[in-house]
Parts: C-alpha cells; structure tokens; sequence
C-alpha cells in the first residue's frame, strides 16, 4: 500500500519552494515605492506587499523548480536555503497552489488600481511565468536571462509606484533604472557558479554564453554603471545610494579572471552576495528615511 505524504511535508517543499530567504528582496520594492510614492498605509499596502512577499514567491521559484527538477538534481548547491531540490510528486500540487494563491491578490491589485499598474502587473506576472515554463523558457535565453530576472525585481517597484497614482520624478526614473541594473548584474553574476551544471543539463545563459570571466566583468560594468547612474543622477542625499554598489563590486572583483573549469568557487561569493543583500538593505532602508525626512 502506498504511503500517504503527511500535510507537513507538502507544506515544507511549497515553503522551500518560495525561497523564504528572498521574499523581502520582492516584497520591500513594492512597499517602498509605494509609501515614498505618495500611498499611505491602507489595504492596498497590505494587500500588495503580503502579495510580493509569498504568493509572488511561490509563482516565481516554484515554477521553476518544476521545470528544472533535472537540472537542479545534478546542481550541488540546490536542497537548501538556495533553492530546494522538489520532489516529483508535488510538482502538480505546487503549479496549483502558485496558480491559486496569486489569483486572489492579483484581482484585488487589479480592481483597485490603475491602467499603469495594471500594465506593470501583467508585465511582471508575465515575465515570472516566461522565466521557467516550457516554451519560453527566458532563464535559458543569453542576456534575456538577466533583463527578465531583474523584471522579477525592479517590477514589484514599478507596480507599487504606478498603483499610487502619481507621475514618478526623475529621481525614481534613475533610482529604477540602477536598480535594473543592480538586478541584471546579479543575476549575471548568479549564473557563473551554475555554468557546469547548468551544460551537463543542456541548458544556456548569459554566463554559458559570455563564460565565466567575462560574465564577472559584464557583471561589474553594470553594477558600477548603477551606482554611477545614482551618484550623478540623484539628488542629495538620494546620490549616496550609488556609494552601495561598492561592497558588490569588492565581492566579485576576485573572480573577474574565473576560469570556467573553476566556476564553482563563485559560489563563495554568491553565499557573501546574500548576506550583503541585508546589509544593503537596511542602509538603504535609513537613507530612505532621512529623504523623506527632509521631504516634509
């Protein structure tokens, strides 16, 4: 007789599954953009940041662990807090639970909102679905990789900014623009450490394409194009934002030579690329503070 899975267990792979580690990287643009944009907090703060903080999560990496089960059984550093290894049989009930659990969200988002914002939904929606499934398959398309990749991102952002209602300022053009930026790099630089994996498997990206080394040196033009974008392009003390890219470029600078034999010691640097992402995060989080401070 064959064994039923305990609930539990289905709960913790559709957990792993969403990557709890990343779901403040999605959720914290929306909200952001949001309150700095003009919006206050209501439901639709609420309503839009638990959306991009699980739901959205869940779409974006559960799909992929399906489609690329294969791949991530011979990728060493998939089975924990960087990605799990899904079991075949909750594969269907991951696609439903993702399918389900974002419908709500995504017609409330839709029914309060605006033309703009709608359009950036289906955008964002659109591109975390293009990343995986069959057919499309974005993630193994050189360059459209990082460009969609970052989408999953800055997206969050630029719906919470058009949901507002308010016309961005050149300042938000620039901020989004570096931070697209900041995204394509590091997914870029992501992909390095998956280069052996990922042609045992047959699959491409910027980094199988490019190689190793000059994926890092593509990796490190665009973070420091970001960071220069937002010294020159922001106001004060908005251009002390571009002062936070430093810390990624001194993480990757070691591996701008990275022999693709070698690709795996990039992890060591992708595992330093996380932790920074807090870091990073909270700096911004005070800079942000003190420009709406002096905003009043």
């Amino acid at each position: 007789m064959a064994t039923v899975p305990a609930p539990g267990e289905a709960l913790r792979q559709l957990l792993g599954s969403s990557r709890p580690l990343s779901w403040v990287n999605t959720a914290y643009p929306f909200a952001a953009a949001y309150l700095l944009s003009g919006g206050g907090v209501d439901a639709v703060l609420v309503v839009g940041t638990i959306y991009f903080l699980v739901p959205y999560n869940l779409l974006m990496y559960g799909v992929n662990d399906v489609f690329d089960y294969e791949s991530d059984l011979r990728n060493p550093r998939k089975g924990g807090v960087e990605g799990v290894v899904l079991q075949d049989r909750w594969h269907r009930l991951t696609l439903w639970s993702a399918a389900l659990s974002n419908l709500p969200f995504l017609a409330f988002l839709l029914l309060v909102g605006t033309p703009w914002s709608a359009a950036a939904l289906a955008v964002v929606v659109f591109a975390v679905v293009a990343y995986s499934a069959p057919g499309l398959r974005f993630k193994e398309r050189p360059l459209l990789d990082s460009v969609t990749s970052s989408t999953h991102f800055v997206g969050p952002g630029l719906v919470g900014l058009a949901i507002s209602g308010h016309e961005p300022t050149g300042t938000a053009v620039v901020a989004f623009v570096a931070f697209f930026l900041w995204g394509a790099a590091s997914q870029a630089f992501g992909a390095v450490q998956d280069i052996a994996a990922d042609r045992s498997a047959g699959i491409g990206s910027v980094a199988t394409w490019c190689g190793a080394s000059r994926t890092v040196r593509l990796a490190l033009a665009a973070y420091a194009a970001a960071g220069l974008l937002l010294l020159v392009g922001a106001g004060w003390p908005g251009r002390l934002a571009g002062l936070l890219v430093v810390p990624y470029l001194v993480n990757i600078w070691r591996y701008r030579t990275l022999e693709e034999a070698d690709c795996g010691r990039a992890h060591a640097g992708w595992r330093r690329f996380l932790a920074l992402n807090y870091v990073t995060g909270f700096l911004l989080t005070q800079l942000l503070i003190w420009c709406a401070l002096r905003g009043r």
